[in-house]
């Protein structure tokens, strides 16, 4: 048995109005094959050059560890030069990657390499993000804390992709207070004797190769895998939808303070709690007794 996942569509080239009409209006995702061929970035990037441009700079790491009540939101598990990682992500699997890293901040000339595609929505040119994985390494289940609509450029190598829209929400095993699943389900070999309602949930698959551009609606559930070494860059819109944008500041503001004040107030103890809740909120949902 296996999850109920269908392809994302794939498209070669797209104009404002088809992806408006077609994609962005009705929220749902898209694969762009051949939009950014004649970007300096797509014969250019690749991780000898990023070595080559950013080997000196110190690059916070990230690993697939449960979460640990010590950990603040969003921080490091290691540290390390660029030049040295990117050396270990071709000598051999790392579960180690790199999350949210600004590098177009810090290496202003990677900035001439590509432009802000015109899709018809305004994006946050002030916050491009690359995210770098060795083989096999994977990103937890999760959405973006402001739901952002996202465009996902992947470089080098293959990610597989799956994605969840909020409808799925009652199926997913959501941790309360948190944007991620439970972090031991195994996205691409589930257990669903453990995890029943996943087999209700239905999403969608892909893998990205060097070029290929993802479209990710608001608020999207996100799980990613590198195939092979490599990395992504993401730009990002604002939420538009009210509901979406509500949730975005309510994120921001109150969930991220008040689940990072529970983590020093009762340590492991919230942490086991917010995971015990998430089945049996899950079950609760569905009718399954607990």
């Amino acid at each position: 048995m296996a999850l109920n996942l269908q392809d994302i569509p794939r498209v070669k080239k797209l104009d404002k109005k088809t992806f408006i009409e077609h994609y962005f209006k009705p929220q749902k995702p898209v694969v762009i094959e051949q939009q950014i061929e004649d970007w300096p970035a797509y014969k250019k990037w690749n991780l000898e050059y990023m070595k080559a441009v950013a080997g000196h700079i110190t690059v916070p790491l990230y690993d697939d560890r449960p979460v640990d009540y010590k950990d603040g939101f969003n921080e490091p598990h290691a540290k390390m030069k660029m030049s040295d990682y990117i050396d270990l992500l071709k000598r051999e699997p790392t579960r180690y990657r790199i999350f949210l890293w600004n590098a177009l901040k810090e290496i202003p000339e990677l900035q001439k390499d590509f432009t802000f595609p015109d899709f018809g929505i305004r994006l946050m040119k002030d916050i491009p993000m690359l995210f770098f994985g060795g083989q096999d390494s994977y990103t937890f289940m999760h959405y973006d804390i402001d739901l952002a609509n996202i465009f996902h450029f992947h470089f080098e190598g293959t990610k597989q992709i799956i994605l969840f829209d909020q409808k799925q929400n009652d199926y997913l095993y959501k941790v309360p207070h948190s944007l991620i699943t439970r972090e031991d389900i195994d996205f691409t070999n589930p257990d669903f004797e453990k995890w029943p309602l996943l087999a209700k949930a239905e999403g969608y698959k892909t893998e990205l190769n060097h070029g290929e551009v993802l479209y990710m609606p608001e608020g999207y559930w996100h799980y990613m895998r590198y195939i092979t070494p490599g990395f992504s860059m993401s730009l990002r819109a604002i939420a538009r939808n009210p509901i979406n944008f509500s949730r975005a500041v309510y994120n921001l503001l109150i969930m991220r303070n008040f689940d990072n004040a529970m983590r020093r107030l009762q340590g492991q103890q919230w942490i086991d709690w917010k995971n015990n809740q998430a089945i049996i909120r899950t079950h609760k949902r569905n009718g399954i007794s607990v």
